[in-house]
C-alpha cells in the first residue's frame, strides 16, 4: 500500500502521495470484520473513482475521522522522535549566524532540509489534533 519507498510524501498544502495514504488509513482504521468484507469484495479495485475525486489537502486532513487522525498523529510523533534534534534546536542553529557559518555547505543544506521536514510534520500535528 505504501509503495517502494515505505513512506508518504507531504507538502505544505497537501499530501503528495494521497492515494497511498488514503488507502493505508482506510485499511488500518477498519475493524477486522470490515477488512475481511472489503477484501472478499475485491474492494481494492472498487474505490478507484472515489480515490481520484478526493484530495488530501490540509483542510481534508483536518476533517478525517478520529481514528485516522490519531493514527496520523502517533505516526508523526514517531517520525519526529527519529530526528536527532527538535524543531527549536534547528531554528536556533539557523538563527545563530556564527554557528551556522561553521557548518560545511553540505551540513547547512542538510539543516535546511531537516528544518523544512520538521515544519511540515509539526503542521500536520496541528491539523490532526
Amino acid at each position: 500500500m505504501v509503495g517502494e519507498e515505505g513512506a508518504f510524501v507531504l507538502g505544505w498544502d497537501e499530501v503528495l502521495t494521497e492515494e497511498e495514504l488514503s488507502m493505508t488509513l482506510k485499511v488500518l482504521c477498519m475493524s477486522e470484520e470490515e477488512f475481511k468484507e472489503y477484501k472478499e469484495q475485491d474492494g481494492w479495485e472498487d474505490d478507484s473513482d472515489e480515490e481520484e475525486n478526493s484530495t488530501l489537502s490540509n483542510e481534508a486532513l483536518s476533517r478525517l475521522k478520529t481514528p485516522c487522525k490519531k493514527l496520523l498523529y502517533d505516526s508523526v510523533l514517531l517520525t519526529l522522535e527519529s530526528y536527532g534534534a527538535d524543531l527549536k534546536a534547528e531554528q536556533d542553529l539557523l538563527n545563530n549566524k556564527e554557528a551556522y557559518k561553521k557548518l560545511s555547505r553540505r551540513e547547512q543544506q542538510a539543516l535546511h532540509v531537516r528544518y523544512g521536514q520538521k515544519k511540515i510534520l509539526h503542521q500536520l500535528l496541528e491539523l490532526v489534533q
